[in-house]
């Protein structure tokens, strides 16, 4: 055991993405171990955060802490497992969370000493607790831990229901040198959890549960004055932002009695369209721009997902939401059962004469905690196994109407189509210079993206030969894909 100060010390590490996404330039930390990390303050910890996108992990930084917490998605899951060996290799506790080893915590426990199964705030501080006092790690819910070999994995406890009761997140905990949040930059910010919809595809409710949970207005509110700024951009990282709209009305109204000067952005379902007043009243008190999960124009498969929307609930959101002048990124889903060619052009179609601000369009993938991957695994189609290449920008499994390779091309196809030249001129013309910029940013990483997953490619496409329009198989996947353009 290194030599330790006087109070114990805990460092909080986000490890970073293996790989190039849509936000890769715009990146923004995930909340938890920020209010985490004020839970550790709270205890008489003394605590820091690395964000490994923003700085490298200084290992003997690290040896000056008791304990080492890493937070893990699915994609950054095997980074995660590097650093954790590591700070073990030089003897340092590690205790991991987030979804990926929340679902797979056996595999977890081959890295690290602890994990901490879904929400971490009420297990880290009873685990904190026994850490300085019993080490009796029976006593800690939702923790899952060797002894003797054999993996013992204790009872979780309903998660926490009183939002108001965590404390805000801390910011300052931030290790690297120069960076903060809360000034010229975009502030995450979290008003509620939970989500009852439970689409096939999504890990959110394993991990949070199906009841919606909300902090107060007076909470929110008290937290917004702290980045009342012109220069900050407030994203609200809920699930589904407005989820209860008289609750998320209250909030408005409350957000324009302060007169905040910041603009904000969140995600939100097309529902959202139901409510005019809603509608008004975001863009009264400063929303800039909304995610929505659109998924797919194939009624089949937002039926399979069972997203409980409708191709007229995605034209109508649209409609609504652009006559208020509010931007829209509309998020797509390619790969399900029920997906063909014809849903991928007529996704493709939609999003361009929607004239969306932007648009990612994402591959199916089956991760941890989902319905989809239990199903996928269970089927025998999983085709990769390694944890970096489940990050939505990948083909990691056998769809049932598109070969692998064309399930690959067609991501690549709809972000060429709907970030063209041609949309690039149309976008100067009109004057939306926002979209603009965006798109010129999107068609860059759509090529770069392609240059660095060559190798990948090539492998896809070696499980997934078909003769093309002449009856050959082509071994150039960028042929195929121009050949996919004229279609």
């Amino acid at each position: 055991m290194p030599n330790l100060p006087s109070a114990p010390k805990i460092v909080f590490i986000e490890p970073r993405a293996p790989n190039l996404h849509i936000f890769s330039r715009f990146y923004s930390p995930r909340l938890g171990i920020f209010v985490l990390g004020a839970l550790a303050r709270q205890q008489g910890w003394e605590a820091d955060i690395v964000i490994e996108e923003w700085e490298k992990i200084d290992f003997s930084h690290l040896r000056k802490a008791n304990l080492v917490g890493i937070s893990t998605i699915t994609s950054t899951a095997p980074r995660a497992y590097a650093i954790a060996d590591r700070c073990r290799e030089l003897g340092i506790p590690v205790i991991l969370g987030g979804p990926h080893v929340t679902f797979l915590s056996d595999e977890a426990l081959e890295h690290a000493d602890f994990v901490i199964r879904g929400e971490g705030e009420g297990p880290l501080q009873a685990f904190l607790g026994a850490w300085v006092g019993s080490r009796d790690w029976t006593t800690v819910p939702g923790l899952s831990f060797r002894r003797e070999g054999e993996c013992i994995h204790n009872p979780t406890k309903p998660p926490a229901s009183e939002l108001d009761q965590l404390p805000f997140p801390d910011f300052s905990l931030l290790h690297a040198a120069g960076r903060r949040i809360g000034d010229h930059t975009i502030v995450p910010m979290q008003t509620s959890r939970g989500c009852p919809f439970d689409c096939s595809f999504c890990s959110v409710t394993g991990m949070f549960g199906r009841q919606y949970r909300f902090r107060s207005t007076a909470s929110i509110i008290e937290e917004l004055r702290r980045y009342n700024r012109r220069g900050n951009f407030i994203f609200f990282y809920d699930d589904n932002f407005t989820a209860n709209r008289e609750h998320t009305k209250d909030l408005l109204r409350a957000m324009i009695r302060e007169h905040f000067v910041f603009k904000w952005s969140a995600q939100v379902r097309t529902d959202v369209a139901n409510d005019p007043e809603l509608v008004r009243l975001m863009k009264k008190s400063g929303c800039r721009m909304v995610f929505i999960g659109f998924e797919s124009l194939n009624p089949e498969s937002l039926k399979a997902m069972k997203k409980k929307q409708t191709v007229g609930d995605i034209s109508r959101a649209v409609k609504v939401l652009r006559r208020r002048h509010i931007h829209i990124h509309g998020m797509f889903v390619f790969g399900f059962d029920q997906d063909d060619w014809n849903t991928v052009k007529k996704t493709v179609r939609f999003a361009r004469r929607a004239r969306l601000t932007s648009s990612q369009f994402m591959i199916l993938t089956p991760l941890p905690g989902s319905e989809f991957y239990n199903k996928v695994r269970a089927e025998n189609r999983l085709t990769f196994g390694d944890w970096t290449l489940f990050d939505a920008h990948h083909v990691v499994f056998r769809p049932l109407r598109l070969a692998p390779f064309d399930l690959q091309r067609a991501q690549i196809f709809a972000h060429r189509k709907f970030y063209s030249l041609k949309e690039q001129a149309r976008k100067l013309f009109q004057g939306r210079w926002i979209a603009l910029a965006i798109s010129r940013y999107a068609r860059n990483l759509n090529r770069v993206w392609q240059k660095r997953n060559r190798t990948f490619l090539a492998a896809v496409r070696l499980l997934s030969p078909r003769p093309n329009e002449h009856g050959r198989v082509t071994l150039d996947y960028r042929e195929e894909i121009r050949l996919d353009e004229s279609r």
